[in-house]
């Protein structure tokens, strides 16, 4: 019985690997180009974001987005997520990241990161952060990438199951 246990572990654990999409964690692996594509959409929000240029860090979203500035409220309305970066944009917030990884299918991806963010308030006192950013991106007619679910709190989950 514990061989049949153990066989069938092992041919799952096979199956797994031959039949799973490849993904692409830092240093790991090589990324195929729709993989390198999704993470230059991300960075290329970040790095806007920092810069303070909102209307890039709009255009890497969908018109029908879904962006979670605070854990368990979505916001969806356009006009709502650009002033929730404006306001987020006073502290001017600066990124890292400590791995990304990205998964691709067909034309959806998700890219999940774990980040880390500092800034300061108008009196100068310093803010931190920190989370697990998980995104769904869909890639569009023209064949860029773009976001359409943005929650840089998925790591709550984890935090909450623990409590």
């Amino acid at each position: 019985m514990r061989r049949q246990i153990h066989a069938l572990a092992a041919a799952s654990l096979i199956a797994v690997s031959v039949f799973s999409q490849p993904t692409y964690a830092e240093g790991i692996q090589k990324m195929t180009q729709d993989q390198q594509d999704v993470l230059a959409l991300v960075q290329k929000m970040t790095s806007s974001f920092e810069a303070g240029d909102l209307e890039t860090v709009m255009q890497t979203y969908e018109p029908n987005q879904t962006i979670m500035f605070q854990p368990g409220e979505p916001v969806s309305d356009r006009d709502a997520a650009r002033a929730a970066f404006e306001q987020i944009s006073a502290v001017s917030p600066k990124f890292s990241y400590s791995g990304h990884e990205v998964i691709v299918e067909g034309d959806i991806a998700v890219h999940i990161a774990p980040w880390q963010m500092t800034g300061s308030d108008p009196e100068g006192n310093k803010i931190e952060g920190q989370g697990l950013s998980i995104a769904v991106l869909r890639r569009q007619s023209d064949g860029a990438w773009k976001m359409v679910i943005d929650n840089p709190h998925g790591g709550d989950l984890m935090t909450n199951a623990s409590n």
